[in-house]
């Protein structure tokens, strides 16, 4: 799930708890050109408090949330800004909805005109009117721990129910009866070595949407170090992999140029089901990599896993070329793209050092 969906949801079930009437908008399907994609999310609050809610103080984990939401009644999107205005001038004169409804934009190029759809985009949104917080609050404990959980919608009167989502289940699913949303944890992305490499592709990666997590216990001065967004980890990079990062929506990429740490990290990552594992250096100290890795006990198939020298084929020499490298190549893996494909194995990172 990407973070801004998140954030919905986080939102959502503060204004809930506040006791502010909240509805919820998915896109359901698109046709055409459209810049959000189907199961995107925007809620909007009202004042008032809905039928069933919750008073009294706000979640603790949702107050910091709130406060950056406080000058607005909305979040996240499912036009790019384009519908908007027009869901929310029609939710707030239709009020609570007493079932949940199916929306349809742009089915005309004259409605495409006017709500500003790109290409005559089209797109259909089913909207619900929430008075639990309860449900929110489960999804975003499921996340937290790293799970999968999904959420059935009965289109005939709203019920809502939540299941476990296994990991190949769709994001999203409807039939003639309800609408099924599965959400799981953020990506994250478990950077070892702090230096220069490591904050730009930790700043391209928290541009992506990404939880990212810089890992090096050779930091002296922990409460002194600084990089907006990113959580610091001074524990062996091991541990960190295993508390962190073996799961198919995790990245670890080696960056310390210092084996004792860097193969630490790989060991575990290519040993468990981290979903991509890259590390940096040049050809040669890519080929010793190998070697040891090896001789410690990593198979032929798991090592094949490795992504090194880290990143795509671009030429990049500089720390920000090869930054950009490596994401684009993270982002490839992640969308099955062919420029993934590693044969021969690419020299980008060739310039830093093993």
């Amino acid at each position: 799930m990407i973070q801004v969906d998140q954030q919905v949801l986080e939102a959502a079930a503060g204004w809930l708890r506040a006791g502010r009437c909240v509805h919820l908008v998915t896109v359901l399907q698109t046709w055409g050109s459209s810049p959000r994609p189907a199961g995107s999310l925007w809620a909007l609050a009202q004042e008032g408090t809905p039928d069933g809610a919750q008073g009294g103080a706000s979640h603790p984990m949702r107050d910091g949330t709130l406060a950056r939401l406080a000058q607005g009644d909305s979040v996240g999107s499912v036009s790019g800004g384009c519908l908007e205005d027009e869901l929310r001038r029609h939710l707030r004169e239709r009020g609570p909805l007493p079932r949940p409804e199916v929306l349809r934009y742009g089915v005309t190029a004259a409605e495409a005109q006017r709500f500003g759809l790109p290409c005559g985009g089209q797109v259909e949104l089913l909207a619900e009117s929430l008075s639990d917080p309860e449900p929110l609050e489960h999804i975003l404990a499921t996340l937290a721990a790293r799970g999968r959980i999904a959420r059935r919608v009965a289109l005939a009167d709203g019920a809502v129910s939540l299941v476990p989502a296994g990991r190949d289940e769709a994001e999203l699913q409807r039939d003639e009866s309800a609408v099924v949303r599965v959400f799981g944890p953020r990506r994250r992305v478990l950077l070892i070595g702090d230096g220069l490499i490591a904050r730009l592709i930790a700043e391209m990666a928290l541009a992506l949407g990404d939880e990212v997590i810089l890992c090096d216990p050779r930091i002296q001065d922990p409460a002194g170090w600084s990089l907006p967004g990113v959580r610091l980890e001074t524990r062996m990079p091991d541990d960190a992999v295993r508390a962190q990062a073996v799961d198919p929506l995790s990245a670890v990429m080696t960056l310390a140029h210092d084996p004792r740490l860097d193969d630490l990290a790989l060991l575990e990552a290519l040993n468990a089901e981290t979903g991509y594992v890259g590390a940096l250096g040049s050809r040669a100290s890519d080929a010793q990599r190998r070697e040891r890795l090896t001789s410690l006990g990593v198979s032929a198939a798991r090592l094949a896993r490795l992504r090194g020298p880290i990143g795509l084929a671009i030429g990049g020499r500089t720390p920000a070329e090869i930054a950009v490298s490596a994401i684009a190549e993270l982002i490839a893996v992640r969308n099955g793209s062919p420029l993934a494909q590693r044969e021969p194995l690419s020299p980008a990172g060739e310039a830093a050092t093993g």
